[in-house]
């Protein structure tokens, strides 16, 4: 009876508390690497930070594929690696860790979080009908944004500022164009192995731009605290959260594995205010709740649009 009951719960926790625990990893940790980037540029060139993390953490994954003996891409698949390499990769991640040097920590999460709203609009451009919800959660996000630039009306006048709004925009509308992109060659290689070699072409890219610009400097010169940050990246950011993230969208409906995409930029804003004394303001608040809610609207309309459309081919 003891050992039922013991197998019963354990199936339990399997089942149910497993994946919770790494949705709670991943809604915590991924929101605080974006401290761990502000703390790591503040002391070095930032997309030489970028392209570290990304030859390490890349690294890691290759080794590991290569140790269970993973077929190598072929043919064409590597096209898609190295386009995805870019859009992810070199441009998404190295311009949005680029842009945390002039920018909060808690608003450059926050621009990213909204990259939906970059793939609705694309997907409109390209001519597909958009759903009623979607539209709606596009204006009420697009408000609430507007609502976070009120308070920052100042700063626009400080072209630092400028420049990394305009980094971290880029670096959003990039993620969504390699979303898409993935999304249509997804079935085409081995997404995970994939990844680990994204990471390593994006790196080779970004050490060359910072060689051949002059913007790198000799890895001596990087401070301790720097190095700590890309440890943390790697480890946290890359490789841990990565696992849990996997795991999660394995075990859990996409209608709660999606949390961790309003959670990130609440613990990157209330850890930027905590670590680096950024600011929070009611404004602030009501424009971040109010841009996450039209973001929710957003996804749960893509999310409908695609059970929709995979039960007409059914």
């Amino acid at each position: 009876m003891k050992t039922k009951i013991r197998n019963a719960f354990s199936t339990k926790i399997n089942a149910v508390g497993l994946p919770i625990l790494a949705l709670s990893f991943v809604c915590f940790f991924w929101g605080t690497t974006w401290i761990a980037s502000k703390e790591g540029v503040r002391h070095m060139p930032a997309l030489q930070l970028a392209a570290i993390r990304q030859f390490i953490g890349g690294t890691l994954y290759v080794c590991f594929f290569l140790y269970k003996k993973a077929p190598w891409p072929k043919g064409k698949q590597w096209k898609t690696i190295i386009i995805l390499s870019i859009l992810n990769f070199a441009l998404s991640n190295g311009l949005s860790t680029w842009g945390v040097k002039y920018i909060s920590s808690g608003l450059g999460a926050i621009l990213n979080a909204v990259f939906p709203l970059w793939i609705v609009i694309i997907t409109f451009f390209r001519g597909e009908k958009l759903a009623k919800l979607a539209i709606m959660g596009l204006i009420i996000s697009f408000s609430g944004v507007c609502v976070i630039f009120y308070d920052h009306l100042s700063d626009f006048l400080d072209p630092d500022f400028r420049f990394g709004i305009m980094l971290s925009l880029i670096a959003t509308i990039s993620w969504a164009f390699g979303s898409l992109y993935t999304k249509k060659k997804a079935a085409t290689f081995n997404p995970y192995f994939s990844l680990g070699l994204q990471m390593v072409i994006s790196s080779s890219f970004l050490f060359a731009v910072t060689g051949a610009t002059g913007t790198s400097v000799n890895i001596t010169l990087i401070p301790a605290i720097s190095w700590w940050a890309i440890a943390y990246l790697v480890i946290m950011g890359s490789v841990l959260s990565f696992i849990a993230y996997i795991y999660m969208l394995q075990k859990l409906p996409p209608e709660i594995n999606s949390i961790y995409a309003y959670i990130n930029p609440i613990i990157a804003v209330l850890l930027g205010v905590i670590i680096f004394g950024e600011s929070l303001t009611v404004t602030i608040g009501i424009g971040g709740a109010v841009t996450l809610f039209g973001l929710y609207m957003v996804n749960h309309s893509l999310r409908r649009t695609r059970k929709m459309a995979l039960q007409n081919k059914l």
